[in-house]
């Protein structure tokens, strides 16, 4: 369940700071945004998939852990990110 390598680079060249950023805050919440969604949908389908649960609250945690570091680190950027992504928070 994991997403393919044309969706990562789409999400990559939007959400990237400058030309050959892959990895900052930015890029690996909207990656790890997109991999939420497509477990919930899958979750829709198969509510029996225990594993795939798991890996959900996993990804919910990693998420909300980079989000508090951009916030405690660039506010600025963590509200443009949160409006980009339309996350509650």
């Amino acid at each position: 369940m994991s997403l393919d390598k044309g969706t990562k680079e789409e999400i990559t060249k939007k959400y990237q700071l400058h030309g050959k950023d892959t990895g900052s805050a930015d890029v690996q919440i909207a990656i790890l945004t997109e991999r939420i969604a497509e477990i919930t949908e899958h979750l829709k389908r198969a509510p029996k998939d225990n594993k795939a649960r798991w890996d959900l609250i996993n990804l919910v945690g990693r998420r909300r852990r980079l989000l508090d570091y951009l916030n405690s680190t660039d506010t600025k950027r963590y509200q443009l990110l949160i409006k980009k992504l339309k996350l509650k928070r």
